[in-house]
């Protein structure tokens, strides 16, 4: 039987519920989700379907990750809510790559683990399997392991096996959708030029996972908790001085109430202080200083950055509150000029999950 899978935290719980309901059915798991958006968290999913399966002991083939064929096959259907046509489109297109598969690979009997989802509709879901099944000649079964606290234990074993639990379906539409009803910033959807791994990217969690599994592989015990903690992400940064772009960089928890402000700076050594909303300025000599590090430019800086938390306690160095929201920036050289500065940035509360390798409770 070829077993369509979408995610780990689905499949974990169908897998076996169906092997004890089909025992003489040889498994075959197939990742096949062109709709899964950005590659980043295609990855991730992908990396933890494969330890699920090998826990398992099933077989998996990765299907192609045809991003442009699927969005050509939504096309139209952009705006359409959860469970809509997009959905029924998205079901029809994974499910008939499942069924040649099947064909290619002698197999009479194909299923998904998206049946175990309790965001989708098992009358779409089922009315697209039936479908082409007859299409194909092959039989789709649609068995629900919702029912009878199905979702509950499923829930309770992806905890326990400590799975991957994503927050959203998996398209580009889908998230944006969801991320505007919470009111939530979409940082899945851009990662900073500098390439540096923010905190709760999916670059982050993809370094967490392939960590997990490791430590998994030299049989060390770990733990892995969620805390919250106060996120930021830049969008935008700009420091002028007339019609003159001066080269700058901004370090993390910049913000700025208004987004744009302009006056003048007085330096003190090789700190500056605006006149103005709160503004501070290093050297990029301080800044080396302070990192241990020989940058040449800034334009080199932003390219490859120190980390996170490095930059951070470089932060903590220019102002000890740790709940401080200024705005930090890295220039060149010092400048005496009246300039304008643009600080477009967001901090927001946001839960994050942690690593804990050490002693774990």
């Amino acid at each position: 039987m070829l077993v369509h899978i979408c995610c780990a935290v689905d499949s974990h719980y169908f897998l076996q519920k169906l092997r004890d309901d089909y025992p003489d059915e040889k498994l075959i798991g197939f990742f096949y989700d062109p709709n899964i958006h950005p590659f980043s968290e295609y990855y991730l999913r992908l990396l933890d379907v494969k330890r699920s399966c090998k826990l398992l002991g099933i077989d998996l083939i990765e299907g192609e990750y045809d991003t442009n064929g699927w969005l050509n096959a939504v096309r139209g259907y952009e705006n359409e809510l959860e469970k809509g046509a997009r959905c029924s489109i998205c079901f029809d297109n994974r499910f008939e790559v499942t069924a040649k598969k099947a064909k290619e690979l002698g197999e009479n009997i194909f299923t998904s683990t998206l049946l175990t989802s309790p965001k989708k509709s098992l009358t779409q879901l089922k009315t697209s399997g039936d479908e082409l099944a007859k299409k194909y000649n092959l039989k789709f079964i649609a068995p629900d392991y919702r029912s009878s606290h199905g979702t509950q234990e499923q829930n309770i074993l992806a905890k326990r096996d400590k799975l991957y639990r994503q927050d959203y379906c998996g398209c580009l539409f889908g998230l944006t959708k969801q991320r505007e009803y919470q009111d939530r910033l979409a940082d899945e959807l851009f990662s900073p030029i500098s390439k540096q791994i923010m905190p709760e990217s999916i670059e982050e969690r993809v370094a967490l996972y392939e960590t997990r599994c490791e430590l998994e592989e030299n049989n060390q015990k770990y733990e892995i908790k969620k805390e919250r903690f106060l996120n930021w992400r830049l969008l935008r940064g700009l420091v002028k001085c007339g019609n003159k772009v001066i080269a700058s960089y901004f370090l993390p928890y910049s913000t700025l109430k208004k987004s744009y402000s302009r006056g003048k700076i007085s330096w003190q050594g090789e700190i500056g202080y605006f006149d103005r909303d709160e503004i501070v300025f290093l050297t990029l000599a301080y800044y080396n200083q302070l990192s241990n590090s020989d940058y040449k430019s800034t334009k080199e800086l932003t390219f490859n950055p120190q980390t996170f938390d490095i930059e951070v306690k470089i932060r903590a160095e220019i102002i000890p509150n740790p709940y401080n929201l200024s705005t930090i920036v890295v220039v060149d050289e010092k400048f005496q000029d009246k300039f304008e500065i643009l600080c477009q940035s967001k901090a927001y509360e946001d839960t994050q999950e942690i690593l804990l390798t050490k002693n774990p409770q």
